[in-house]
C-alpha cells in the first residue's frame, strides 16, 4: 500500500520562484529544486523536487523505499511543470532516482536528479541526498581575488586533466589526496591559475568531462563534494585561482540523464536540425526555452556560489553561436530572418555573463569561441557577448603549424606569426595551448616540434617563450612543461620520470622562470588588452626567420616617465645570427633578462655577455640600435637599465 507523504509544508518554491523560473530568468534553481533536507512537520525528511512538465506522474524511489514507485509520488505544483513532494524517510546518503511516466504512450523511465548535487560513482547512475555544508578557509584568497583577475594581472593558467596527472597504483588520487602535489607543483612552476577540465559528473570517462549529465554534481570518481570543496580551498589558500571548465553547449543521450526527460525533448530540441550534434553524437540544448535557460543559469552561478570557482571557461561557444555549425545546406534550421545565428543562444550568454558579472564581478568568464564572432569579450551593453576574455584559437592554429615546420622553410610561412598583429587587440585573448592540441593522433607538443633532440627542445622553448612574450593571458596544458613525448591518454598519467633526464628538467626550468619573469615585469601582462603594450620593431625580416618587437606597459597621456618596456627577439632558424642590428627606443645600456638559449635550460649557451650599450646608429626607423649575437632557435629578452657591477 502506498505511504502518504505529509501534506503541510508542501512546497520550498514561492510564486516568485514560479514566475522567475518560467520567465527564464532564475538563476539559483539550486536552492530549490532537487533534493533539499529539511524538517517538515516535525520530521526529518528531504524535499524533492524535479520538472517534468509532459509527464502523467513522477515519484521519487530509492533506498528509502526499496524503488517502489507507489511509495512516494510526487505532486504537480500548479501549472509550472513541477512535481514536489516531502519524504520523511529519506535522510542524508540516500540514492534515489525519479521514475517519470510520460502523457507520451506511456513511456516510463528512471532518471538523474538534473539538480543532484552528488551522485553515484559511474557506471552507476542514482543520484545521492547530499549537504553541501563546508568550513572554508579561503576568505584571505577571496579578499585579493579581483586584482588576481584583473585584465591587467599576469594570468599564467596550467590546464589538467585530475584522473590523469598523477596516478597511484594506476588510480586516479582523489580530490584530497591530489590537494597537496597539485598545489605544491603550481606554485614552484609558477602559474597563477589551474584550470579543471570538466569536473561534472560524466558518465563516459573517456569524454574527459565533457559529456556531462550531472551540472550540478562534481564527478565522485575522485571524492564527495566537500572532497572537491578542499581541493578548491587548498588551491586557493596557497594563492592559486580554480577555473573550471563547463558545458553548457551540449549533453549525451544517456537514458538517465537529461535526454528525452519526461518523455519529450525538454531539454533538447525535438528536431534533429536543431537539437542533435553531428562532431559529438549529443543533443543541444534548446535556448529558446525559458526553463532550460533558468536550468543553465543556474548551473553556472552553482560552481561560483557555492564551490568557490574563480572562473568558468566555456566550451564549444562556436557551436552555440551558429546554427548550421558543422552541417550542410538542408540540415539546419534558419532564424526568424533566415540567418544562421541562434539568436537563443545569443540571448542565453548574455544573460548568463550579465549574471555572473552582477554576483561575482571579481572572477572572470572565458569563451572557447572558434571564429570571428565579433565582440565576444565585449560588454553586452555595446553588443558583446559579454565575456570576460576568449581564446585565441587562430593564434594557436597558426603558432603550432609554423613551429611544426623544418626552420629551413619558415621563411615561406613567416605571416603565420604576424597576421596575429591585425585583430591582436579585437578581443580580450588567452593564447592556448591546450589539451586539444595533443590528442586524437596530433602528438605531444615535444613530438610535433622538428630536428633532432636537440632542436625539439629548442624549438619548444622558443614556442613557450613566444607565447609569454605576447600579449594575452597564457595557458598550457599538463605536460608540455617538462615536454612529455607522449601523447596525452587520460587512461594513464603524465611521464613523470621523464624528469630524470636534464633536457627535461631544462626545459621545467624553462617554463618556472618564464612565469616569474611574467609576474615579475609588468610589461608583460599590464598592457595585455591595449594597443599600446605592443609594437613591432622589425615584423617583415622573414628572410632570417627573425622578430622583435617592443612590450610595454600602458601609460596615461599625462605622466612624463620613461615607459617600462622590454625588447623581445625571435630567431626561429638554428644558426647563430652575430652582428644582427636591432633599433630600440632608448640609448643606454639595456640588460638581458631573458635568453631560451641558456646552458641552464638545456641550450648552447651563446648570449650577449649579459647586455650590450646601444650605438647611436638609426635602424628600424630609430635614432638608436644594439648589435646582437642571435643564438639558435632562441627567445632574447632585453630591458633598459644600469649595468650590473662588481660586488660591493
Amino acid at each position: 500500500m502506498a505511504e502518504s507523504s505529509p501534506r503541510k509544508p508542501r512546497t520550498l518554491l514561492t510564486k516568485d520562484d514560479l514566475h522567475f523560473f518560467n520567465e527564464g530568468t532564475h538563476n539559483r534553481l539550486y536552492t530549490k529544486l532537487g533534493a533539499h533536507p529539511r524538517t517538515a512537520g516535525g520530521a526529518a525528511g528531504t524535499n524533492f523536487a524535479v520538472w517534468a512538465p509532459n509527464a502523467a506522474a513522477v515519484s521519487v524511489i530509492g533506498d528509502f523505499n526499496g524503488w517502489d514507485d507507489r511509495a512516494h509520488p510526487l505532486g504537480m505544483v500548479g501549472a509550472s511543470g513541477i512535481w514536489e513532494g516531502f519524504v520523511p524517510a529519506a535522510q542524508l546518503g540516500t540514492r534515489y532516482k525519479y521514475r517519470i511516466t510520460s502523457r507520451h504512450n506511456g513511456y516510463r523511465v528512471d532518471k538523474t536528479d538534473p539538480f543532484g548535487f552528488s551522485h553515484e560513482v559511474p557506471p552507476a547512475t542514482a543520484s545521492i541526498v547530499t549537504s553541501l555544508d563546508y568550513e572554508w578557509g579561503d576568505e584571505a584568497w577571496l579578499q585579493r581575488r579581483g586584482a588576481a583577475s584583473a585584465l591587467a594581472a599576469p594570468i599564467s593558467i596550467y590546464e589538467l586533466h585530475l584522473g590523469s596527472w598523477r596516478r597511484r597504483h594506476d588510480r586516479p588520487l582523489s580530490y584530497r589526496d591530489v590537494a597537496e602535489p597539485l598545489a605544491d607543483y603550481v606554485q614552484q612552476l609558477g602559474f597563477t591559475h589551474v584550470e579543471l577540465l570538466p569536473i561534472m559528473e560524466h558518465p563516459f570517462y573517456g569524454s574527459w568531462g565533457y559529456q556531462t549529465t550531472g551540472y550540478f554534481a562534481p564527478t565522485s570518481r575522485y571524492g564527495t563534494p566537500q572532497d572537491f570543496m578542499f581541493l578548491v580551498d587548498y588551491l586557493h589558500q596557497h594563492g592559486i585561482g580554480v577555473i573550471l571548465d563547463w558545458v553548457p553547449s551540449h549533453f549525451p543521450g544517456d537514458q538517465h540523464g537529461l535526454h528525452y526527460f519526461d518523455g519529450t525533448s525538454l531539454f533538447e530540441h525535438a528536431d534533429p536540425r536543431q537539437g542533435f550534434h553531428p562532431d559529438w553524437s549529443s543533443w543541444i540544448f534548446n535556448y529558446g526555452r525559458h526553463e532550460v535557460r533558468s536550468f543553465l543559469l543556474s548551473s553556472g552561478l552553482f560552481w561560483l556560489d557555492q564551490y568557490h570557482a574563480d572562473g568558468l571557461r566555456v566550451d564549444a561557444v562556436a557551436s552555440m553561436l551558429y546554427l548550421d555549425y558543422s552541417r550542410k545546406p538542408g540540415e539546419w534550421i534558419p532564424n526568424e530572418f533566415g540567418g544562421r545565428e541562434n539568436l537563443e543562444a545569443i540571448q542565453f550568454l548574455r544573460r548568463f555573463n550579465r549574471d555572473v558579472y552582477e554576483a561575482h564581478p571579481d572572477v572572470q568568464t572565458m569563451a572557447e569561441e572558434s571564429t570571428a564572432w565579433p565582440m565576444v569579450s565585449r560588454p553586452t551593453y555595446i553588443g558583446g557577448l559579454g565575456f570576460g576574455m576568449k581564446w585565441d584559437m587562430g593564434w594557436m592554429h597558426d603558432s603550432l603549424d609554423y613551429f611544426s615546420r623544418d626552420p629551413i622553410y619558415r621563411r615561406y610561412h613567416h605571416g603565420r606569426l604576424t597576421f596575429r598583429g591585425i585583430y591582436a587587440f579585437t578581443e580580450n585573448f588567452v593564447l592556448p595551448l591546450s589539451h586539444d592540441e595533443v590528442v586524437h593522433g596530433k602528438g605531444s607538443l615535444l613530438g610535433k616540434m622538428p630536428g633532432d633532440d636537440w632542436q625539439k627542445f629548442a624549438n619548444l622553448r622558443l614556442l613557450l617563450g613566444y607565447m609569454f612574450t605576447l600579449p594575452g593571458k597564457k595557458l598550457l596544458f599538463m605536460g608540455g612543461e617538462f615536454g612529455q613525448w607522449r601523447e596525452w591518454s587520460h587512461d594513464g598519467q603524465l611521464q613523470w620520470e621523464l624528469l630524470e633526464h636534464a633536457s627535461h628538467r631544462g626545459l621545467q626550468h624553462w617554463v618556472t622562470d618564464l612565469n616569474a619573469f611574467y609576474r615579475r615585469e609588468r610589461a608583460t601582462h599590464a598592457g595585455d588588452f591595449e594597443p599600446s603594450g605592443f609594437e613591432w620593431i622589425d615584423a617583415d625580416d622573414a628572410l632570417n626567420s627573425v622578430l622583435s618587437y617592443l612590450r610595454r606597459v600602458p601609460q596615461p597621456p599625462d605622466d612624463p616617465g620613461p615607459p617600462e618596456e622590454l625588447i623581445v627577439i625571435v630567431n626561429a632558424t638554428p644558426m647563430v645570427r652575430p652582428n644582427y642590428r636591432v633599433g630600440v627606443p632608448h640609448a643606454g645600456f639595456w640588460r638581458e633578462i631573458l635568453n631560451s638559449d641558456a646552458e641552464t635550460y638545456g641550450g648552447s649557451g651563446v648570449g650577449n655577455f649579459g647586455g650590450i650599450d646601444s650605438a647611436p646608429i638609426p635602424y628600424h626607423g630609430r635614432l638608436h640600435s644594439l648589435n646582437l649575437t642571435l643564438p639558435p632557435l632562441s627567445l632574447l629578452v632585453l630591458k633598459h637599465g644600469q649595468a650590473e657591477g662588481p660586488p660591493a
